[in-house]
């Protein structure tokens, strides 16, 4: 419900004020706010909480034994960065296989690729990459996808 009659609101409020109670365009005070806020509330209040471990009556358990104190842990040696090995064949092309998730479908992806390798003998793989999602078709089924860089 809506108060269309914004010049005469119901009752006095600290937010609008009625037009007997002044102007209405003097601000709210904000005195209460300009007061500081204590950080500081003193020592925690006593209570009769104990914080020793509860026994519920079972056998006592065993205190254990109190440790050597470790020795310091050596530093790692700092190792040298290995040469970084750049290959001067570039990637050429890339062929993708997918296909469901099930023993089945996936024993014949391994066919694919055996085969698609074996009729393409120059072909030197750079790089491959398996992916598992859903590929859209009349329903979405989990899919693997691998691709492979060539």
């Amino acid at each position: 419900m809506e108060n269309l009659n914004l010049n005469n609101p119901a009752g006095p409020s600290p937010i609008r004020p009625t037009p007997s109670s002044g102007d209405l365009n003097k601000p709210i005070p904000l005195d209460d706010f300009d007061k500081p806020i204590p950080l500081d509330l003193g020592p925690a209040p006593k209570t009769n909480v104990s914080h020793a471990p509860l026994n519920l009556g079972g056998a006592a358990a065993p205190v254990p034994a109190a440790r050597p104190p470790m020795p310091p842990m050596p530093r790692p040696v700092a190792q040298r960065p290995a040469a970084r090995v750049v290959s001067t064949d570039r990637i050429t092309g890339v062929k993708t296989f997918f296909t469901k998730l099930h023993p089945g479908a996936l024993q014949f992806l391994d066919e694919q690729i055996t085969d698609w390798l074996k009729q393409n003998p120059g072909i030197s793989i750079k790089r491959t990459d398996v992916t598992t999602g859903e590929v859209q078709a009349k329903k979405s089924e989990p899919n693997i996808i691998i691709n492979v860089w060539y």
